[in-house]
């Protein structure tokens, strides 16, 4: 297997099977000019998938969740005739992904809380970590930025919104920032009542009108506590309080956020709705090369319409708001709330209006404790997720006994 020379760029894919996995290894294939090298990829269960990527890039390490996927995916590359990298399995695979010695860059692209340690791992050892995941921010924004802080590690946004932020804010003065706004689509349910998002069906909620996304992140979308999750990402990126981070509805999804300078002056970061531009940017930063992504044609752009979110329809934000503003172990039991209400969504034992609930119950009853460290992150995500079962199980067997005295 060939080694990485002093001039490749090593790059490590957390999450690799998924949308912005996918996404990530078609930029780098594109920039086969910039000399980038796929060396380790972690992936879920998906493991046809990933025999493909590995075929083509040849990782030195590839993790999966499970030694049945691992048993599979050695299946697969044997009758393939393909050389087998070393796979592992578990959180232990994540972290040998996101701290391999020859990746100088880690994209964290997995969903949820598992991308939290390796994540940080890799901001330990001062690598560039180009971020998807939000969670891990929502989760540990503070000792995320402080690791990276201590190492020299960059962190640089992938999420379209926070992305465009980045570009939007370079050159700019801090001080000279009003505020920084994040744009959104406003989902599936922008025009709907309350009442008719009470009886949505998973297959309704996953339909998003701009973006082709993974189920969780689609939910989110749903519910709007994307937004929210963002808001708390976009504090720790860039250091704004809660009063200066604001959200508009844009349902054409055309501009992907903005700041107001101290002046009145707008600066809005405009672009196609493909995530392989936001990708590109953060694996090339602080340069820019050429995209096989069409220009924006402004001429086809019908109009450019701006809300303001109903927050009674969408509580999801004001939760959101609530825990930054808290702080502490607030934010990661929130975040394991939504995780397990969304789950609980998509099996259909609650219905999308109860997110949110499931969510407040559990934040109300969390005993909040300062974020110091990563047991303490850990061990609110567990309870949080605990109270959070408990509480999607009592909707769920109050559902059923509605059920079942309306039938008698």
């Amino acid at each position: 297997m060939t080694e990485t020379t002093t001039n490749t760029t090593g790059v490590a894919i957390l999450g690799s099977t998924g949308s912005i996995g996918c996404n990530s290894l078609r930029v780098i294939e594109s920039l086969a000019a910039r000399d980038m090298r796929v060396v380790a990829l972690a992936a879920g269960n998906n493991v046809e998938r990933l025999a493909e990527q590995i075929a083509t890039h040849l990782p030195e390490v590839v993790s999966v969740d499970t030694e049945t996927a691992a048993h599979d995916l050695r299946a697969l590359l044997f009758a393939r005739n393909v050389d087998l990298p070393r796979i592992i399995t578990g959180e232990a695979g994540l972290i040998e992904v996101a701290t391999h010695p020859q990746a100088d860059c880690v994209i964290s692209a997995t969903v949820g809380a598992v991308g939290f340690v390796p994540t940080l791992k890799a901001l330990e050892l001062g690598k560039r970590v180009a971020l998807a995941n939000k969670e891990t921010l929502v989760m540990a924004g503070e000792l995320m930025t402080e690791a990276a802080r201590k190492s020299g590690a960059e962190l640089l946004p992938v999420d379209s919104e926070h992305n465009a932020l980045h570009q939007c804010l370079r050159g700019e003065r801090h001080e000279e920032v009003r505020r920084i706004i994040l744009t959104a689509s406003g989902g599936p349910f922008r025009t709907r009542n309350k009442e008719e998002m009470k009886l949505a069906s998973v297959a309704e909620a996953m339909q998003h009108p701009t973006w082709n996304m993974g189920a969780k992140i689609t939910i989110d979308s749903a519910t709007l506590m994307n937004k929210g999750l963002e808001v708390i990402e976009a504090h720790w990126l860039f250091g704004f309080g809660p009063e200066a981070i604001d959200i508009v509805v844009h349902p054409e999804s055309v501009v992907h956020s903005m700041i107001e300078m101290i002046d009145g002056s707008v600066i809005a970061q405009m672009g196609v709705t493909d995530m392989r531009h936001a990708i590109q940017y953060a694996l090339t930063f602080p340069e820019r090369h050429e995209c096989q992504l069409p220009p924006l044609d402004l001429t086809s752009v019908s109009g450019l319409h701006f809300e303001t979110p109903d927050l009674e329809r969408f509580p999801c934000i004001s939760l959101a708001y609530r825990a930054l503003r808290a702080g502490g172990t607030l934010p990661a039991a929130m975040n394991a709330a939504n995780e397990e209400a969304v789950s609980a969504f998509l099996n259909e034992r609650i219905c999308l209006t109860e997110i949110p609930e499931v969510i407040e119950t559990v934040m109300n009853g969390h005993s909040n404790q300062p974020a110091k460290d990563i047991q303490s992150i850990l061990q609110a995500d567990h309870e949080a997720r605990q109270a959070a079962v408990a509480t999607i199980e009592m909707l769920s067997s109050h559902k059923e006994t509605q059920k079942a005295q309306m039938l008698s």
